[in-house]
């Protein structure tokens, strides 16, 4: 019979992550409970003695905490903003790519558990993969020390990225700052095309163009047509604002 353990049972695991707490001065109480954050549901399939337990669960009630904190933030800083602007700032600082910022700023990919492919193909850098440990990690320091502790933790370190934010117009996704820019400057919309796949069905990827007339003015890749879309958005944009 084999006998099945908890990834928060593994004291090596548990010392890491105690570490990464004692850095970022955080009042947890039980280093433990910070494990199931930093354990990518690819693990279960090498590590059949662990129960099937992954940080996915932990994300699943992450926005009661993190777009509550944020909310409070901005309706107390922006007295004169209205409900739509107060709306696309709060989506931007929450947003996974900003998320994912975060995670590299703090090194959380560091202490990811991964599986030896995903390892091996570069998935501690995966935006989506580390925005979703950051909001795994929240959720497991709010359920550890408390509302207290975790708004602490996104005043900190999440909310304070919204300088950067409005510096760069980044509130608006960049699809819709694009075709604003285009139709002022050139009187003409931004259209998209799909120039190659690649890649097995569970995990393609896209090659995406942008075009203004029939010239082709920025170009990236994305695991989804419509990511695709939003990265070549973003790098045309930034060119041209930069």
């Amino acid at each position: 019979m084999v006998i099945r353990k908890k990834a928060e049972d593994n004291q090596e695991l548990v010392m890491k992550i105690q570490r990464f707490l004692d850095t970022l001065s955080i009042a947890y109480n039980n280093p433990s409970s910070y494990v199931l954050a930093f354990v990518h549901r690819s693990i279960v399939n090498e590590k059949s003695d662990f129960t099937p337990e992954h940080n996915e669960r932990l994300e699943f009630l992450w926005d009661a905490v993190l777009e509550l904190a944020i909310t409070e933030n901005l309706f107390t800083d922006f007295p004169d903003k209205q409900e739509w602007d107060l709306t696309d700032m709060r989506s931007a600082l929450v947003r996974g790519k900003n998320l994912a910022v975060v995670a590299k700023k703090l090194w959380l990919q560091e202490h990811l558990f991964l599986w030896k492919w995903e390892e091996l193909s570069g998935w501690r850098e995966n935006e989506y993969i580390l925005a979703n440990t950051v909001e795994s990690f929240l959720w497991a320091l709010y359920l550890d020390a408390g509302m207290q502790e975790a708004k602490k933790f996104v005043d900190t370190y999440i909310y304070t990225t919204l300088d950067n934010i409005l510096k760069h117009n980044l509130f608006k996704d960049f699809k819709t700052l694009i075709q604003e820019y285009a139709q002022a400057e050139y009187d003409i919309t931004p259209t998209y095309k799909v120039l190659d796949e690649s890649g097995p069905d569970h995990d393609k990827t896209f090659l995406v163009w942008v075009y203004l007339w029939e010239k082709e003015v920025g170009q990236w890749t994305g695991s989804s047509k419509k990511k695709a879309q939003e990265n070549a958005a973003e790098k045309w944009y930034m060119s041209m604002t930069q």
